[in-house]
């Protein structure tokens, strides 16, 4: 029996337009009118999840980069899985040295140093994701929907690091030539140790402490609120989903995901353009389950 719904934001809640849909968010809302809470689980940090769940009229607990923190309904921390100073440095040298663009979250807030190639990337996310929307348009849609996230454009990351008030809690970097590129970079980063480095779309790697994961999230989460993993139900598209689709009860891969996301999870929906969260949710609370079984 499903008790908590987990979900991962980009590609999955969140359609081509980076907006949460209405049959989504009705779902969900149905889901808690019958005693199941909802929440989130995102590579996103909190001033890019929450403007986007407040816009559907939601508000939920949520679990944010990739687990490095969590936070209540009422934007209370929760927990903080920072990455080391020293770690940083290392992190940040193997990028310059592969000349990536990067873009890094704190406790204060996301930060870039380069506006265009901030476009760029979520511009090319959604290019690739909605191959009916030009690049052109795709461009458009990125700068409309960044104006609502507190995004911080420095000239310096050197100077981030070296803040002491400030935490490094994820390091995201960014190729357009994709995971080609991407994975020998990944490869040497996991020599530095205690990291776990994950993608949530084909053109990034995604850089957080090894306890910033979404699966260890939502255990401790599902534990506080006295709910047994088989109990939960996961929604997600990418590899940064993998930890939590792999030990909850109920994991669903999107029909748009990766393909190990489909071979990891215990059921398939619809895409994330065609409302495959309310889908799943809606299968739930009717007790059809069993017509979603994934096959992969």
């Amino acid at each position: 029996m499903v008790k908590l719904i987990v979900s991962d934001m980009d590609g999955t809640l969140l359609n081509e337009k980076m907006m949460i849909s209405q049959a989504n968010a009705d779902a969900i809302r149905e889901a808690e009118k019958q005693g199941i809470p909802f929440m989130v689980a995102t590579g996103r940090g909190f001033t890019e999840a929450k403007p986007l769940l407040e816009e559907a009229g939601l508000s939920c607990p949520i679990i944010t980069l990739n687990g490095a923190q969590v936070y209540d309904e009422k934007g209370t921390i929760l927990k903080t899985a920072g990455i080391t100073k020293d770690t940083a440095r290392k992190i940040l040298a193997t990028i310059r040295e592969h000349n990536l663009y990067c873009e890094i979250t704190t406790g204060n807030g996301i930060f870039s140093d380069n506006k265009a190639k901030r476009i760029e990337s979520v511009a090319s996310l959604l290019f690739e994701t909605n191959p009916d929307t030009t690049y052109k348009m795709a461009v458009v849609l990125a700068a409309a929907r960044l104006e609502i996230m507190n995004i911080h454009y420095i000239d310096n990351y050197d100077e981030l690091i070296e803040d002491e008030t400030i935490d490094v809690l994820k390091i995201i970097a960014f190729s357009q030539d994709g995971q080609k590129t991407l994975l020998p970079i990944s490869a040497e980063l996991n020599q530095i140790g205690d990291l776990a480095i994950t993608s949530s779309f084909e053109n990034n790697i995604e850089i957080n402490h090894v306890d910033a994961q979404k699966g260890i999230a939502v255990s401790e989460m599902a534990k506080k609120m006295d709910i047994d993993l088989d109990d939960v139900m996961t929604f997600g598209d990418n590899l940064n989903d993998l930890s939590m689709l792999k030990i909850t009860g109920f994991s669903f891969a999107m029909e748009n995901g990766a393909q190990e996301t489909k071979n990891t999870s215990k059921y398939l929906t619809s895409a994330n353009n065609e409302n495959g969260v309310a889908e799943g949710i809606m299968l739930a609370l009717n007790g059809r389950l069993e017509e979603k079984v994934s096959i992969n």
